[in-house]
């Protein structure tokens, strides 16, 4: 349908965990439109939240196939509604970005392994993540429940890195 602007870090919806989607509507439906075509216009963009377009709804998108660290291992485009975390194991720490906050990366430690649960226009789902697409789910997820990868750093001092270039 339409790529949205992206709310910028600090404001306050990207803090606010989102509301839980009572049904798939049409409305949910156009919203997942939208945050595809928003992510596909993102640059290097592998996912994006319903609050980083300021819709404080549990709705995200991922697609890590077209990423060099993703496309090897990855379910495709995800059309997540209400995604929950199951399960997760391992741990890995990897450098992320974020269209919310574009002139700086850190390093984040996340599960290497996750099971995820979600609705989507096709029904129910529970899928297993591992590497590069785990840890974009969980990244999208943590935009729905009110988190940045800011909040994740370990230390702001060492884990923190000016962007260079945001292309």
């Amino acid at each position: 349908m339409s790529v949205r602007p992206i709310v910028l870090y600090p404001d306050p919806i990207l803090k606010t965990p989102a509301a839980a989607v009572e049904r798939i509507d049409a409305a949910v439906t156009e919203l997942l439109t939208d945050l595809v075509d928003t992510m596909l216009a993102g640059p290097g963009s592998v996912g994006v939240a319903a609050p980083q377009i300021g819709v404080g709804l549990k709705v995200c998108v991922v697609d890590v196939s077209k990423s060099r660290n993703g496309k090897d291992n990855n379910h495709g485009r995800l059309l997540m509604v209400n995604p929950e975390i199951v399960a997760r194991s391992g741990a890995a720490t990897m450098r992320e970005g974020c269209m919310s906050v574009p002139d700086y990366t850190g390093d984040v430690e996340r599960a290497t392994d996750i099971t995820v649960r979600f609705e989507s226009p096709e029904g129910r789902q529970e899928i297993s993540a591992s590497g590069f697409e785990a840890v974009a789910i969980q990244h999208e997820i943590d935009h729905l429940d009110g988190y940045l990868f800011l909040d994740r750093i370990s230390s702001l001092k060492t884990g923190l890195f000016r962007r260079k270039n945001y292309k």
